[in-house]
């Protein structure tokens, strides 16, 4: 900055607009720099306080727009205060020259300034560029290992054992109902294949599945177990990420006593655009070991996708899970 100051002040004496005033070339200097450091310092404000109010990574165009005319009004008004507080107190200009003095020094200072500013715009952008860049492949590395855990989550032998024992039953007691389960156990692996790169799907599509999961599981718990959907079809076309609503209910089914005595009711509906699981609360004395992953793997991934936060309401006597239903963009 005391360079630039340097470079003004020489710029304008070569230009002779003082006329033949004889003044001090040193009082010149440092006037000049004290005038340069006081509109870079007063930009530098400008800058921080616009970072928080309009961000260069929400919209770039506004902030341009915004930042640009208030520094070089900024700027303008400095100058021009400060050659008036020159011309009255440190070196009074010759009237004939005074109004050409103070344009060219404005224009000099708006120049510098608007040239800086690109500078530190283009800076910006870059470094903004770069840090997104390094962003997104720290997104896309975190979302493979949330997506490679939820697929372990899922694909997993007990899953598979349950239902193959269930099948081993059912061939001796009813064939015809055997035929139907290996249909839809085939249905329930080729979603889980189909969708193990997706990063979300369609609630129609998610529930598609679950008919064929639930069917497993009625199965193997007959009425003890009971499932309330209530999804209204003008919000099929909302998104979730795959698995997520069979990955609650398997917690669901995991973590509580499924009896004649005790059966488990899951209800899932709409609320707000929230997809909403809850289950009466009945836990289990001794439940299997549970690597405490699953909710925390939805949340992981929905962090990918909206700012919204996953709800989760524990009373005595009932469990609840609220999920954000996502809207294609």
């Amino acid at each position: 900055m005391v360079l630039v100051g340097v470079i003004i002040s020489l710029l304008l004496d070569s230009m002779k607009i003082a006329g033949s005033h004889v003044h001090n070339r040193v009082i010149d200097f440092l006037i000049s720099i004290a005038i340069t450091i006081f509109v870079w310092e007063g930009n530098l404000r400008i800058d921080n306080f616009l970072n928080h109010k309009f961000p260069w990574e929400k919209d770039p165009a506004k902030r341009i727009l915004v930042h640009l005319p208030v520094s070089i009004i900024y700027s303008t008004v400095v100058i021009y205060l400060s050659m008036l507080a020159f011309n009255k107190y440190a070196c009074p200009l010759p009237p004939a020259t005074k109004d050409a003095f103070m344009f060219t020094a404005m224009i000099l200072g708006v120049l510098i300034t608007i040239i800086i500013l690109s500078i530190e715009i283009g800076s910006q952008f870059f470094l903004n560029w770069k840090r997104s860049l390094v962003e997104i492949e720290k997104y896309k590395s975190e979302n493979l290992q949330a997506q490679l855990q939820n697929l372990k989550n899922q694909l997993n032998p007990h899953f598979l054992f349950n239902n193959l024992s269930v099948l081993s039953s059912l061939v001796y007691i009813n064939q015809d109902k055997a035929v139907d389960f290996i249909n839809q156990l085939s249905k329930v692996y080729r979603y889980l294949l189909d969708n193990r790169d997706s990063e979300l799907v369609a609630l129609e599509t998610e529930l598609t599945f679950i008919q064929s999961y639930t069917y497993l599981i009625k199965i193997r718990f007959d009425k003890n177990i009971i499932f309330n959907i209530d999804i209204p079809k003008d919000k099929t076309h909302l998104m979730l990420p795959p698995l997520s609503l069979q990955m609650l209910i398997e917690n669901a089914i995991k973590h509580n006593e499924i009896s004649n005595e005790l059966p488990l009711t899951v209800q899932i509906k709409i609320s707000n655009d929230m997809l909403e699981i809850s289950n009466n609360l009945q836990l289990r004395k001794s439940t299997e070991i549970s690597s405490k992953t699953g909710l925390q793997n939805i949340k992981d991934r929905y962090r990918f996708f909206t700012e919204q936060n996953i709800e989760v309401v524990s009373t005595d006597k009932v469990f609840t899970v609220k999920i954000p239903l996502l809207r294609s963009k």
